[in-house]
């Protein structure tokens, strides 16, 4: 999304109205007096905390990285957005620059917020850029900062950045060979051998050599206890869908593995959280069944898929085949 929306200057052009009338907006409140749905509460935490594999910390409070969660209204509606934020965006549409994305986020982190404390903030917009051209579209950067405080007390800062753009005309379909070229993983000292196993279809995940906990992806020290000490172990293969998505745009014709959707075309396919036997949980595809009769809970084997890598020599990937009878999946 970042790469996408990497811009280069198209303005101010001399006279530029609309630039003038959108930067009348900077130091203008972006949300005033809004106030978290919820307290901090441990239930919470705990939630994020196993969502993202990481054990609660020891004093029970918050990890730093959930500032924004107490923040977010979720289903319910909004709450302290104010009227100039909203004429921000309003000017933008009015513009043309309808089509939004989000482009990238800054933390800072003061104080661990504790179970019990209450959450509130304010927000200013920040600034908004000159007209940029990007490979979306030509629009204008919107950079909010929000000043979040527990218990009244300044708890840290997040800053957000949207583009606001009028998308780029496309031009012709990309031959039929290159739209089918995967991507290629990012390999680097720190996954290599994961990547080594791939090529020879063996699937290693890490072994704790000091705890012993499992872990994938690879990483340089062990995120229950610290130790860079670890040796690698191959898994059977064996596992189950623990959580699904299935992706219908932007239509990629290179990740098209699902029997139902006819090769080439780009979609839809199943992307699967599988969790294996031995505990770890690796993103991939998942083949051999129609989308939409993925379940969780539907059992899968490991596979490997020999792709083109777009210069002729390709390179192989995991990914994980419908094992059983997937009717019967909860």
């Amino acid at each position: 999304m970042t790469e996408q929306a990497t811009a280069t200057p198209a303005g101010p052009e001399p006279g530029d109205a609309l630039y003038e009338e959108l930067r009348a907006y900077e130091g203008l409140p972006a949300a005033t007096a809004g106030t978290g749905p919820d307290p901090v509460n441990p239930a919470m935490i705990r939630h994020w905390c196993e969502a993202l594999g990481h054990p609660v910390p020891p004093d029970g409070s918050a990890p730093e990285t959930m500032l924004q969660v107490w923040t977010m209204a979720g289903l319910a509606g909004r709450t302290g957005r104010s009227g100039p934020y909203d004429a921000l965006l309003g000017a933008l549409d009015g513009a043309g620059m309808r089509a939004v994305v989000a482009t990238d986020c800054e933390q800072e982190y003061l104080r661990p917020l504790r179970p019990g404390q209450a959450v509130s903030f304010d927000a200013v917009i920040e600034s908004v850029s000159p007209r940029k051209t990007t490979k979306l579209g030509t629009g204008h950067f919107v950079t909010t900062r929000m000043d979040v405080r527990a218990d009244g007390e300044l708890a840290g800062t997040h800053r957000f950045r949207i583009l606001k753009y009028a998308p780029a005309e496309r031009g012709p379909a990309p031959k039929k060979k290159e739209a089918r070229t995967r991507p290629r993983p990012v390999v680097n000292r720190d996954n290599a051998g994961f990547w080594e196993g791939v090529e020879r279809h063996v699937f290693l995940f890490q072994r704790c050599a000091d705890c012993g906990a499992a872990r994938f992806p690879w990483l340089p020290g062990c995120n229950a206890c610290g130790s860079p000490r670890w040796k690698p172990e191959e898994s059977t293969g064996e596992g189950t869908v623990y959580s699904y998505v299935v992706m219908h745009h932007p239509p990629f014709p290179a990740f098209t593995v699902t029997e139902d959707a006819p090769e080439g075309t780009g979609g839809p396919y199943a992307v699967a959280l599988v969790e294996l036997a031995e505990g770890v949980r690796v993103v991939s595809n998942v083949t051999g069944v129609p989308c939409d009769r993925v379940r969780i809970g539907m059992p899968l084997s490991l596979e490997f898929q020999r792709v083109d890598g777009g210069s002729g020599d390709g390179f192989t990937l995991p990914s994980f085949r419908a094992a059983g009878d997937e009717e019967g999946a909860a």
